[in-house]
């Protein structure tokens, strides 16, 4: 029987909302399965984005190869597929509402290190390029459905964060945030390289009014040097076949039963949702593939 730790007299709302930067890998296909499987075994809906907001790291093709693989796999998703690229009037109404709250910025990455010491809070020094975020020296924390507790204090931690790019981009920080509003989402299941970027979104949400999702981080799955599956790392993109599903529900800690790997598409999902634990997640940042 699933275990759906959530709340019961709202709708599940989850997504997976992948960079459309190359075709999906391992990594991407755990953390499709367990969105789905979450979302499914609550009764919920499950939709997907296309977190393209960075244009300039966009592969042509690749939102479509994204699609049909999802297909193949099996995961049926709800509503219409959102593309961030497309919705550039929500995030520059949301910026425009939180004007008190930011400052221009005409620093670049090569002017400080590490944490933004708030060079530009009181006016910027020079030509404007970007737009910050004044935050709070205030602890954000939440509870991970995996993780745990989790705090960050964003002044002493990260700095006051950009929401527009020097580059005429809107931040991901930003878009995420305005998007997952926009479309009721009230549980996000991700990958654990994004854990340090909730504390952000947590603050955002709550200046725009919003009531945050619950979240729950999936330990990412690295190659043998340790680095995280990517493009970047030239991880090998997934094949559809329930061999991958199954993969990932061992990584997921669901300990799926030998004879499942003969099974079809849809008799695979009717027992991995049924079987579905998220407590059965191993509480780890990174595991490596095939461990």
């Amino acid at each position: 029987m699933a275990k759906c730790l959530v709340m019961s007299d709202i709708l599940y709302v989850g997504r997976f909302a992948p960079s459309p930067t190359g075709p999906l890998h391992f990594g991407s296909v755990i953390a499709a399965a367990a969105s789905y499987l979450d979302a499914r075994a609550c009764g919920g809906k499950w939709l997907v984005r296309m977190e393209d907001v960075d244009e300039t790291r966009t592969e042509q093709g690749a939102a479509s190869g994204i699609l049909r693989l999802l297909d193949a796999l099996g995961m049926e998703w709800d509503d219409e597929i959102v593309v961030q690229s497309r919705r550039k009037a929500l995030y520059r109404e949301a910026l425009a509402s939180l004007s008190p709250m930011t400052f221009e910025c005409s620093c670049s990455r090569r002017d400080y290190s590490g944490i933004y010491p708030g060079t530009c809070r009181n006016g910027a020094k020079g030509p404007a390029r970007a737009v910050r975020l004044k935050v709070a020296d205030r602890e954000i924390a939440f509870v991970d459905r995996i993780q745990g507790k989790v705090s960050q204090n964003l002044a002493r931690e990260v700095g006051d964060y950009v929401l527009f790019r020097a580059d005429g981009f809107f931040a991901y920080q930003l878009a995420v945030v305005v998007d997952d509003i926009d479309q009721g989402v009230n549980h996000v299941v991700r990958g654990a390289d994004l854990l340090d970027s909730t504390p952000r979104q947590i603050y955002l949400q709550r200046l725009l009014g919003a009531d945050s999702p619950q979240y729950a981080h999936l330990p990412v799955a690295v190659d043998q040097a340790g680095e995280k599956l990517s493009k970047q790392t030239k991880a090998q993109p997934a094949q559809a076949g329930v061999e991958v599903l199954f993969r990932a529900l061992e990584f997921l800690g669901q300990n799926p039963p030998c004879e499942l790997r003969e099974a079809d598409i849809a008799d695979f999902w009717k027992w991995a949702i049924s079987a579905w634990d998220i407590e059965k997640v191993p509480k780890k940042a990174k595991i490596r593939e095939g461990k």
